[in-house]
């Protein structure tokens, strides 16, 4: 990784329920290079959605901080576009409305407006459905206008909540497929929670693995394969098994540091 620009310093995260303090994640540290593409797998409840939605500034640390190009995050801000599990577009506002309503929160010019919008569908291949209403779209489309929406605002990093999840596999492929070209094109950061370990292989430069309950940092993987990755190569396959290994292997939940196991390939 190149230097931090996300930085999880010593992060903790507790809730108060109906049966006592519940503790998320424990003690978590985590850098995030400049234009690095960073997955978060693990297995359910270990705390990865938390995690993003602390990273984008909507949740807060009970301990530690989080730093984002220095500066201490405390809220959300413009340079972090969240895209959640759900579309959550607005049914009554077409495509190209749902696009640039963060324009018009931030009271850009129409005219620039209209010119973002035209811009970002043509990238994730919607221009033809610019006046289309989400009742309209396949589930495919609306995460498209979802990615859209998020990079309308041009933040310098990208935050993806299991974005494809529910998506059938040939929708989900291409829609890596179309993740990782705008991510080379417009050279943003992007921190990408999945349970599909296969794509975080596929997308990321790096995987960390998140364990147990509290959820700490069991291992964080270098993924040195040159793109575009082939799942079904014989490269390929030794980072899927070693991820899926460390996910299943709750002993060893609490790692004191993070592994780069690195020279485990060739």
């Amino acid at each position: 990784m190149s230097e931090a620009y996300i930085s999880v310093e010593n992060v903790s995260k507790r809730y108060e329920t109906e049966d006592g303090i519940v503790t998320a994640l424990e003690g978590v540290d985590l850098s995030v290079g400049a234009g690095d593409f960073v997955s978060i797998v693990g297995p359910s409840g270990c705390g990865k959605s938390t995690l993003l939605r602390m990273v984008a500034g909507l949740e807060s640390p009970h301990s530690g901080r989080i730093r984002v190009d220095g500066d201490v995050v405390s809220e959300p801000g413009s340079d972090r576009g969240l895209v959640f599990q759900e579309a959550t577009l607005y049914p009554w506002r077409t495509v190209a409305e749902n696009v640039r309503f963060a324009l018009e929160v931030d009271n850009v010019s129409p005219t620039t407006a209209d010119r973002r919008v035209s811009e970002l569908l043509s990238m994730v291949g919607l221009a033809d459905r610019a006046n289309s209403f989400p009742a309209e779209l396949s589930g495919g489309m609306k995460k498209r206008v979802g990615i859209a929406r998020a990079l309308a605002p041009d933040p310098e990093i990208l935050l993806l909540d299991e974005p494809f999840s529910d998506l059938d596999v040939a929708t989900r492929e291409s829609l890596q497929q179309d993740l990782l070209e705008l991510w080379k094109r417009l050279e943003k950061t992007v921190l990408l929670v999945t349970h599909t370990v296969g794509e975080a292989v596929r997308l990321s430069d790096s995987v960390v693995v998140l364990q147990g309950e509290p959820g700490q940092v069991a291992t964080v993987v270098d993924v040195d394969l040159e793109r575009p990755r082939d799942p079904e190569t014989d490269s390929f396959k030794p980072y899927v098994n070693t991820i899926r290994g460390r996910i299943r292997d709750r002993s060893r939940a609490a790692v004191s540091a993070p592994e780069r196991p690195r020279s485990s390939y060739p």
